[in-house]
């Protein structure tokens, strides 16, 4: 008599969208300016003006851009796997490099890449799906249209939490203009730490936003702190018994004392004109903003940006790196399990079936890749990892900056160069 089971929940009672479903009604941000979508213009301003903000931005993407990335088999099928190397503009793992051709029209992982890392600042990057078919009738990889978040009017969400559609005005010089509606079927979504049902995102600049302002005040504020206190500030001192004409005149001197190679000034006898400075010492902006670009840096765990050289602080570089390439490494996971779950897998389905086993994606370590020193080639010989070849001596003049290897002689020539007698050579 076969054992009782318990039923298996085949439907959900709960929800992770509640509400009306837009993405709008699910961010609690609580500052009113970072809620979206009027969050987008603050992290655009952010990115754009802000030269921490860029440092900081460059050093969570460039390793990113700079790792290789590669598709492997993964017990595909050779026909599979080279469909969707060559749609992604990829080299497959362990097979060598080939000559792809012309660029112009295809696909290429590395732009993609680029757009993709804007969800960073922005929290969220969408990309739309065009395909082509070929001469031999299979579905070729286009192009995967970006979406710019700061045309998304909408996001829908499921009562389960999944994405069902966005929505972009055609126009987006006009709030009130047309729009188009994208369902989730032919969108690629990235999103930068997602939390339940939000696709908009949090973006890695949320954290810098409070020092950002304070350090935007203190760049306000310096100028100012120079222009008024540098050089002092005029005061007029009437003699007594003066008239209220003589002191407006007075003011109106003061008002208009301007430092330079030709200032000077006039008063009547027993007026005085001085130059007054601020008593004590003058606000210093700058450990405010030094602070503030300290934390912008901390924010995304890139403390190395603040290290100034004094009391060891380049001996902490080594631990703080770790943390911050195990993140980067976090990143590039995120983005490789999204690639291959709506653009590898969906190129496979289309083409070759619901059931046809697919490859997947895949990159190298970050910060894994080490020079290849002579030392480091020579103990990799010994160790029998690799063998002197034409193409490895090739790679190892160009890196050295050696002159290319000469070709072998012709067969029936003595490899010197042949001499032509000139006139009046005896034969």
């Amino acid at each position: 008599m076969a054992e009782a089971t318990a039923p298996a929940p085949l439907s959900e009672i709960g929800y992770a969208a509640g509400g009306n479903g837009s993405a709008s009604s699910i961010d609690d941000e609580t500052t009113p300016e970072l809620r979206w979508p009027a969050n987008l213009p603050v992290y655009n301003r952010m990115r754009r003006e802000d030269a921490q903000v860029i440092s900081v931005l460059r050093a969570i993407t460039l390793p990113l851009k700079r790792t290789v990335w590669r598709v492997d088999p993964n017990g595909a099928r050779d026909e599979v796997v080279q469909h969707v190397a060559d749609d992604l503009n990829l080299p497959i793992v362990g097979q060598p490099e080939r000559n792809t051709g012309r660029t112009r029209g295809r696909f290429s992982w590395n732009e993609h890449l680029d757009q993709a890392l804007l969800m960073m600042p922005y929290g969220h990057m969408f990309f739309e799906q065009v395909y082509r078919i070929d001469d031999a009738n299979r579905v070729r990889l286009r192009k995967l249209a970006p979406r710019m978040p700061l045309s998304i009017q909408e996001i829908e969400v499921a009562r389960d939490g999944g994405l069902e559609w966005i929505e972009q005005t055609r126009d987006m010089r006009a709030v009130t203009g047309r729009r188009v509606r994208i369902p989730v079927s032919r969108l690629v979504a990235y999103v930068c730490d997602k939390e339940g049902a939000d696709w908009t995102g949090n973006s890695v600049l949320r954290q810098c936003y409070a020092p950002w302002m304070i350090k935007n005040a203190m760049l306000r504020l310096a100028p100012q702190v120079v222009q008024r206190n540098g050089m002092g500030v005029p005061i007029y001192e009437a003699p007594a018994g003066a008239s209220d004409a003589d002191i407006a005149k007075g003011r109106k001197m003061a008002s208009d004392f301007q430092a330079g190679r030709r200032a000077g000034g006039a008063v009547p006898s027993g007026a005085k004109l001085n130059l007054l400075g601020i008593s004590g010492n003058l606000p210093d902006p700058m450990p405010l903003i030094v602070y503030s670009d300290a934390q912008i840096g901390k924010s995304v765990l890139a403390h190395f940006l603040n290290l100034d050289g004094k009391g060891g602080s380049y001996a902490l570089a080594g631990t703080q790196a770790d943390a911050f390439v195990q993140s980067l490494q976090t990143r590039a996971a995120y983005i490789q399990s999204v690639a291959n779950a709506h653009i590898v897998e969906d190129l496979v389905d289309v083409n070759f079936g619901l059931d046809e086993r697919a490859p997947r994606l895949v990159f190298d370590e970050i910060g894994a890749r080490h020079a290849a020193t002579a030392e480091a080639l020579k103990a990799l010989r010994d160790g029998g990892l690799i063998f002197p070849d034409r193409p490895l001596e090739e790679f190892l003049r160009q890196m050295y900056g050696l002159p290319p290897m000469a070709l072998p002689p012709e067969p029936g020539t003595s490899g010197r160069e042949s001499t032509t007698p000139s006139e009046g050579d005896e034969s």
